[in-house]
């Protein structure tokens, strides 16, 4: 609010600066200005905007890899960290927003010059309270809201409604600062009752001349009129910095007005509050209510106190587990956590920004139960981790903490000094994470540690080394693979009998002889690691251990026993695995049955990875993109073999990815005989052509027509949701000017679904909907999720039937 002049002048520097750095006190607004300011950028010379959040981070030797996770770089072909990013970024244009950087400045300071001297399309906005210093820097100070007049004659106190009487000085100057305006706002998302009078717009204006115009300052003030007037919080304000300031008004910078706020909003909070409120600080990534409770809540004769509120006197209070959450709806109220975007329904997820966290923390450090807490924290994350750790192949799971990855790190980092035992459980789940992400070598260094820290021998032990295995074959690293993998089968053999961790060590040590290219020697092993998983009667277990199997008789040639191993496990994954392992079966499925000829059977198999990975640039959508390409050659039609083989080249480009030898000769293959039947400029054109598909356009020309809507059929024949789309599907694609993924969003909308169930039904998440009925309405000229089923199902006889677009 109140930034559009800023806003100009920031995009007239962005366009003309390479490294612009917002600077201000905390609480100015840096972070939502310069969020806005990206989030207004859409391509050309400043590129796609990427953000990346660094006050959790507290290690600077982690900022590469922090970046690199955050935009999704992944460590490949033996580039890790910095050399990662740079290969990344050296041939796109993007805008990299660091947000935070001042607890980092020098590192921050480092990465951006060595970034932004090798990646030439690359623009970095950063925000901190001190510029980073680096040469070319272009610094714009973040200045507070425009504040309103002073009264006329006024002495600099002003108390309650006196304004009452100066009526005619009217308020409409005072509605026109920003400040006014951002506290009458928030104050009616607060209290949606408040109805201020006149005066109470003149003790506004005071109260927010009084913050400075800090917009967070007076966010929090403006947080309490659900139970103060403005009257009430002037005086509250006035009290709080008199006693901060020594009766001051001119001495203290802002830092000292933003204390006050922090500090009062504190004081006005019951004793249950305060004590929640502190303990939430330990919890830097975020916290969802469940976590929070973990937390917050204490355990045993503490929770007695909670009945009665603070018992102490020492500004103690038990809290229970139900309490939690109603105080996190109070704390929101007042501004002291914010929610955070882009979660869905039901799974809400908060946090506390940064100034008010520090605050909290020194709060929780003064009541003496930082190592209770941080206890607690701990408690809870290592007991998801073992529960991740019991399942058989732990290290491709989806794993429930990857929402608490940054709490993961500090906890990591807090268990690492102190020689915690938890230490182990919570290394090995945040190694998982890094290897989940092809962060590879924040993997390997973790699982070193947890190696040096573990007895040979011990569960922990062999984990780490099957872990530590597969890490080294995403870095072909062969030799050091296969040293890991023996040695976890080795510990996993001479410990008491576990067949999980046997079959955990053999997968490891299969994936480790896949990736020297000893397909039979995979075979062998994979085939022992089935016996084991069979004495489990885990089905999904079963599929997967079945599909690893599958993939290396194809590797080998066996095309007739992989055949017969896949039918056995594609029904189970296609059902109960996640949509990543769900896409790989998929493939291998297609691979196996193009390797036969079955050239339809095959071509089904690619398209419905591509609508269940809708993305074209995920590493499991651009597979079946070019068996797709291998089909269209064996079918003489050379000219869409080019497109799909250039299209899938060029997103490997983009993402630094390389497939298998063997499957890179079929596609190269193919791509030649391609070639080889076309004029060369139609050659050209078509490889040309295809370097430009990506994302809807690229899904809309590999399955085109009604397939998409027929794989999804065959994703889900037993439901009727799925029938009703196919059918109708196929007698609108023609008609309608929608590619296949909008036509099928749109029948499942005509099918009464809502945003998140169509998600889920398609794999995918809820904004992606959101942005597809986005596209839908501007292409069909409609408003309403009503008008978008009478359009696709050709029907005016449905509710809302008779309100036509103009």
């Amino acid at each position: 609010m109140g930034r559009d002049r800023e806003l100009a002048r920031l995009r007239t520097l962005l366009r003309s600066s390479r490294l612009l750095t917002l600077t201000g006190p905390g609480g100015v607004g840096k972070t939502r200005l310069a969020v806005e300011l990206a989030g207004g950028v859409r391509g050309g010379r400043a590129g796609r905007a990427q953000l990346v959040e660094l006050d959790g981070l507290h290690d600077g030797e982690l900022l590469p890899q922090t970046v690199a996770a955050a935009l999704g770089v992944r460590e490949r072909a033996g580039r890790a960290g910095q050399e990662a990013l740079v290969h990344a970024l050296e041939k796109r244009n993007t805008l990299l927003l660091l947000d935070n950087c001042e607890h980092l400045a020098e590192p921050c300071a480092a990465l951006a010059a060595a970034l932004l001297a090798r990646c030439p399309g690359l623009r970095i906005l950063a925000t901190s309270r001190e510029p980073l210093r680096v040469p070319g820097e272009v610094v714009f100070r973040v200045g507070i809201l425009s504040l309103p007049p002073a009264p006329a004659g006024a002495g600099g106190e002003h108390h309650g409604n006196q304004g009452d009487h100066h009526e005619d000085q009217g308020i409409d100057p005072l509605l026109r600062s920003d400040a006014v305006r951002l506290f009458l706002e928030r104050a009616r998302t607060c209290d949606a009752g408040f109805d201020p009078t006149p005066g109470d717009v003149r003790t506004v204006a005071e109260i927010c001349r009084r913050l400075d115009g800090l917009p967070l300052a007076i966010e929090l003030a403006a947080g309490r009129t659900a139970s103060l007037r403005p009257a009430g919080i002037l005086r509250g304000l006035d009290d709080q910095l008199s006693l901060l300031t020594d009766g001051s008004r001119t001495g203290p910078g802002r830092h000292r007005q933003l204390g006050a706020t922090i500090d009062w909003s504190h004081r006005l909070l019951d004793p249950l509050e305060r004590t929640v409120f502190r303990r939430l600080s330990v919890l830097a990534g975020g916290f969802d209510a469940e976590s929070a409770a973990a937390v917050c809540a204490d355990r045993g004769p503490a929770v007695d106190r909670a009945e009665g509120g603070d018992r102490s006197g020492d500004g103690r209070c038990g809290v229970r587990r139900s309490q939690v959450l109603p105080v996190l709806c109070a704390l929101e109220a007042k501004s002291l956590i914010v929610r955070m975007p882009g979660e869905a329904p039901g799974t809400a997820r908060f946090r506390q920004l940064a100034a008010i966290r520090a605050y909290g923390m020194d709060r929780l450090a003064e009541a003496g139960e930082l190592p209770a807490v941080w206890d607690r924290a701990m408690d809870r994350l290592a007991g998801q981790a073992v529960e991740s750790a019991a399942l058989v192949f732990p290290d491709g799971a989806a794993l429930p903490l990857a929402r608490e990855q940054e709490n993961l790190a500090a906890a990591v980092a807090r268990a690492a000094e102190r020689s915690d035992p938890r230490h182990t459980a919570l290394a090995l789940a945040l190694a998982r994470l890094h290897y989940q992400q092809e962060q590879l070598t924040a993997a390997r260094t973790l699982l070193a540690e947890v190696l040096a820290r573990t007895a040979y021998g011990s569960p922990d032990h062999g984990a780490a080394l099957a872990l530590a295995a597969r890490a080294a074959c995403q870095q072909a690293d062969r030799s050091a693979a296969l040293t890991f993998a023996r040695e976890a089968v080795a510990v996993a053999r001479a410990g008491p009998p576990h067949p999980g961790r046997l079959a955990n060590a053999l997968d490891a040590l299969a994936a480790a002889h896949l990736c020297r290219g000893a397909h039979h020697d995979a075979v062998a092993v994979f085939v022992e690691c089935l016996a084991v998983v069979r004495t489990l009667d885990r089905p999904l277990d079963i599929a997967v251990c079945r599909h690893h199997l599958a993939w290396a008789l194809l590797q080998t040639g066996d095309t007739a026993q992989a055949a017969a191993v896949m039918e056995e496990c594609l029904p189970a994954l296609e059902s109960g695995a996640p949509p990543g392992q769900a896409a790989a079966a998929l493939h291998t499925a297609g691979a196996i049955q193009m390797a036969q000829g079955n050239w339809d059977a095959a071509e089904s198999r690619f398209a419905e990875v591509l609508v269940k990975v809708p993305d074209g640039e995920s590493l499991h959508a651009l597979y079946p993109v070019e068996g797709l390409a291998i089909v269209a050659a064996e079918r003489g039609a050379p000219e869409r073999a080019l497109r799909l083989y250039a299209a899938a080249d060029a997103a490997r480009r983009r993402t630094d990815t390389e497939p298998e030898a063997s499957w890179r000769r079929k596609v190269e293959s193919a791509a030649a005989r391609a070639r080889q039947r076309l004029h060369p400029a139609r050659a050209d054109a078509a490889i040309t052509a295809g370097r430009r598909l990506r994302g809807e356009r690229l899904l809309s020309y590999a399955v085109p027509g009604n397939a998409a809507a027929d794989c999804l059929t065959h994703h889900a024949e037993h439901t009727d949701i799925a029938r009703r789309t196919s059918t109708e599907a196929s007698n609108l694609a023609p008609q309608l000017p929608l590619t296949a993924r909008e036509l099928t969003v749109s029948q499942l909308v005509a099918q009464g679904m809502t945003n998140q169930q169509i998600a889920t039904q398609l794999g995918v998440s809820k904004s992606t909907v959101a942005s597809h009925l986005d596209r839908v309405r501007d292409k069909l000229g409609v408003r309403s999720r009503t008008q978008i089923a009478v359009r696709v199902t050709g029907r005016a006889d449905g509710p809302g039937s008779g309100d036509e677009p103009a």
